[in-house]
């Protein structure tokens, strides 16, 4: 890289160490910075990789002898949940972790509620967004066990005009942004955590989403990972319809298993990116990491990297005038190439119930799931259909205050409802059941509600 863009990168390294970021995570960023000036864009192609075909797979459904196994080594395991999400494509302000999601608990008194009746350490990956309102959560459910806490670090946006660092004096906290959980391993080693962990004796670490409910410690998983001695193993699952843009496990020519998302496919690819058929598996980020195995990079290599993501945005998302710029991100799931011995194993979608929209929330809050007294949440076994379908009309449903105005009564009872629909305006009131496929459609201009008690199990139109 010649002298004019190593004289920028000094702005970027200055403006780093100001704000108090390790070493490793300047180095780190440096390594990114330099791909973007040279032009690397970070896109696989399907000409580097190749689909996995079933065969390639190991099924959860064949680990149940490794349960055992599991359970002898579970004091050397820990639980990470990364907690930086804010929820806005939900409406919510503040971190989504805290989002009451079932029976009135919050994702993190679930979290915490699993752990603790396992005796698992847990941690939590905050993000700037994230740290002190979770701090402020924490002390108000004052959990017999106060988990671990480390923060994502935070890379500066790029202006796309000059390559230099973006600047908004309106609100200096947008010139950041978060370099997506592939940050995870930079986190755990630039915290000290990492080397704190192993020294207390944690070799393995089961890292997921805060907001999928499905992602416990298992033992199964936990026994077969530990017996093979994997450095790295991903939960992948069956792609359906609906996870066309989910990012996909596939292998290298070298024979080392990749992680495609979406924004690495070339645009002329994405029809077969999208193909369920061809790319059969997607990344549930469920991950598993032999901790001394990451440790052993750090030392050899001195920073985690993993294929960039250059994602363009614009410095104020919510001003479409703002300048242009680049956010550099990375996926956790992409460390599966870092490792020649790396593995995967198709899981149920039971291990996949993640809530990314209101619409993830309806089905979870109804009776189409329950939570045990293991904090575990589980398909009502009451319920014989498969999952359900249910798509709200964005006007009304998508933020969570219009969302919860609308069903001020509880959730109506889904269980056995194969999908719903809902167009227009719609409230609902107490005990109601929906069954069947069913449209509910209001085409007026005022609101319209079900009545208490009502059944329904036709379309209803207004």
């Amino acid at each position: 890289m010649d002298n004019r863009w190593e004289n920028k990168l000094l702005l970027f390294q200055a403006k780093m160490k100001a704000d108090g970021l390790a070493p490793v995570v300047r180095d780190t960023y440096a390594h990114y910075y330099r791909q973007v000036c040279t032009g690397e864009t970070g896109l696989i192609s399907d000409r580097e990789i190749r689909p996995i075909h079933p065969d390639e797979m190991t099924l959860y459904e064949d680990l149940d002898e490794f349960a055992g196994k599991g359970r002898s080594v579970a004091h050397q395991a820990m639980m990470i949940r990364l907690n930086g999400g804010l929820g806005t494509s939900m409406g919510l302000t503040g971190p989504k972790s805290l989002l009451p999601v079932k029976n009135d608990k919050s994702f993190l008194e679930i979290i915490l509620g699993q752990t603790e009746h396992q005796g698992t350490t847990l941690a939590l990956m905050n993000s700037f967004n994230t740290h002190a309102a979770t701090l402020v959560a924490l002390k108000q459910i004052n959990p017999k066990q106060n988990p671990l806490l480390f923060i994502q670090n935070k890379f500066p946006k790029i202006r796309q005009e000059d390559l230099t660092p973006a600047q908004w004096p309106a609100d200096p906290s947008l010139e950041w942004n978060p370099p997506g959980h592939g940050d995870v391993f930079t986190a755990l080693s630039a915290s000290g955590m990492l080397e704190d962990l192993i020294h207390r004796g944690i070799k393995y670490a089961f890292i997921a989403n805060s907001d999928n409910l499905g992602a416990a410690m298992d033992a199964g998983l936990l026994g077969y990972f530990a017996e093979n001695c994997f450095p790295f193993m991903m939960e992948v699952a069956e792609k359906t319809p609906s996870d066309i843009k989910g990012g996909h496990l596939a292998r290298r020519h070298d024979g080392r298993l990749v992680l495609r998302e979406s924004a690495q496919c070339p645009e002329d690819e994405l029809d077969a990116f999208m193909d369920i058929r061809r790319y059969r598996y997607f990344n549930t980020n469920n991950i598993w990491v032999n901790l001394e195995r990451l440790q052993a990079i750090f030392e050899k290599e001195g920073a985690i990297h993993l294929p960039i993501i250059i994602n363009p945005k614009t410095l104020d998302p919510r001003d479409e005038n703002s300048p242009p710029v680049y956010q550099i991100e990375t996926a956790m799931g992409a460390a599966v190439a870092l490792f020649d011995d790396a593995s995967a194993v198709r899981v149920p979608r039971s291990r996949f119930m993640p809530v990314k929209k209101c619409n993830d929330l309806m089905a979870v809050r109804s009776d189409c799931y329950l939570l045990d007294t293991e904090f575990k949440l589980h398909q009502n076994p009451d319920r014989t259909l498969p999952s359900i379908r249910i798509q709200l009309d964005k006007r009304y449903f998508q933020k969570i205050d219009d969302f919860d105005a609308r069903f001020t009564n509880g959730i109506p009872s889904l269980i056995d409802c194969e999908s719903l629909i809902v167009e227009g305006d719609v409230t609902f009131e107490a005990d109601v059941a929906i069954k069947g496929p069913v449209t509910i459609k209001n085409n007026g201009h005022r609101q319209v509600s079900i009545r208490s008690g009502v059944i329904v199990d036709n379309d209803y139109i207004v």
